[in-house]
């Protein structure tokens, strides 16, 4: 009686060496870091530009569109006449940075309000008040609306479009003249610098992040208003 071949020994498997783990476990880590830096630098700025112009057209069409004359619809307001936080009020243009360049400006500097647009400190004076109109806005990611704002210099001039006016302010210093740390709140002041002083004209602040990442360095600019021209 014929005999069947013996069948092959089973091939053992070989275990995974701890290297190997640890191996596979950096490169998940690696391409997740990748995959997390290429949405804080790319995939946020998309996402913040969409909504930003999204805020600029509601704007628009608040006021009645952006040819057609004033009506008595307000920016968002509470009951004692302050912005609401986390609305779109005003926009912004400074000329310097092309004809194309708006923002809106949203009331508020927490992350959704920067990830929306330029923000206004609720503390300061609204645009065309005597006072500190102050603002910040992001150089990186989220939009990136004040990328170019170091390139600024003395007497460039920033402006702001109201429902019903659109005021100019020109800088008196340039950005890349004064680095503050984010805990030095004096440059939001009525008059930056001068604690104990009245204010007697409409200024206005803007502030950054000095470097292209994480730090508590702020670039800050100074200006005053020059002209209001009501629509």
């Amino acid at each position: 009686m014929a005999s069947g071949a013996a069948p092959a020994p089973a091939r053992k498997r070989r275990p995974v060496s701890p290297l190997t783990f640890l191996g596979v476990v950096l490169l998940a880590a690696g391409l997740v870091c990748l995959g997390w830096v290429g949405w804080q630098y790319f995939g946020t700025n998309i996402v913040s530009r969409q909504e930003a112009g999204k805020e600029i057209a509601a704007l628009k069409e608040s006021w009645g569109g952006p040819s057609a004359a004033p009506t008595a619809t307000d920016e968002p307001v509470d009951g004692d006449g302050t912005p609401l936080a986390g609305s779109a009020q005003w926009l912004i243009r400074i000329p310097a940075f092309g004809s194309d360049y708006v923002w809106p400006i949203v009331a508020g500097v927490g992350v959704n309000d920067l990830s929306r647009g330029v923000g206004w400190y609720p503390t300061t004076s609204q645009p065309g008040e005597v006072g500190n109109f102050a603002l910040a806005g992001h150089r990186i990611t989220h939009g990136e609306p004040f990328r170019r704002m170091l390139e600024l210099t003395v007497g460039d001039t920033i402006i702001i479009e109201t429902r019903d006016a659109v005021l100019t302010y020109e800088l008196t210093s340039a950005p890349g003249q004064l680095t503050v740390q984010d805990t030095e709140t004096w440059v939001l002041d009525p008059v930056p610098g001068h604690e104990d002083v009245t204010p007697s004209e409409a200024l206005i602040t803007l502030t950054t992040c000095e470097d292209l990442f994480h730090s508590p360095d702020r670039s800050v600019a100074f200006g005053k208003l020059a002209t209001t021209e009501t629509k």
